[in-house]
């Protein structure tokens, strides 16, 4: 069940009772040759079951693969959409990921969309709040999903509203 995050922005008080919910679900995200080869071209990496059609039809894949790491970089983009918006965060920071696990390919053209569960709350100290999200990217018509992480994000209150 999907938290009602409708609402608007919430306050870390109100996200306590959520641990454990998921909060979100965002939209299906195509994944075209294009937005590999562009990855491909930043990342410097050009492996040719990403960027090469020909070669890649003979892997047991049968085609191009989007990289895991384009699969997971998409989880900012996703996260905006679907994770609840957070009264009084001034700004917000990737902390980092645990447990992150590549569970099966991306092939071209398939659409793939993030969904969120409110996996962990802390405040380390004033003005400053951990969430960890139990984050998975699901592909379209597939029983296994492509990723699986818990992605840490730090938020920075502004003082005035970091209090009950």
């Amino acid at each position: 069940m999907t938290a009602d995050l409708q609402a608007g922005p919430l306050r870390v008080e109100d996200l306590e009772p959520l641990v454990g919910t998921e909060v979100g679900v965002s939209s299906w995200r195509t994944i075209d040759q294009a937005r590999i080869d562009a990855f491909a071209e930043v990342t410097g990496d050009h492996q040719f079951i990403h960027v090469d059609p020909l070669r890649a039809s003979r892997t047991p894949f049968g085609g191009t693969i989007a990289h895991g790491f384009l699969t997971l970089s998409l989880l900012s983009v996703m996260g905006q959409e679907a994770q609840p918006e957070i009264r009084g965060a001034v700004m917000a920071v990737n902390y980092g990921f645990d447990k992150v696990r590549f569970l099966a390919p991306v092939a071209t053209g398939a659409r793939v969309r993030g969904r969120f569960v409110l996996a962990g709350l802390a405040r380390p100290k004033d003005g400053e709040v951990d969430i960890t999200w139990r984050s998975t990217v699901e592909i379209e018509g597939e029983k296994r999903p492509a990723l699986v992480a818990d992605w840490l994000n730090r938020f920075y209150l502004d003082s005035a509203t970091d209090r009950p």
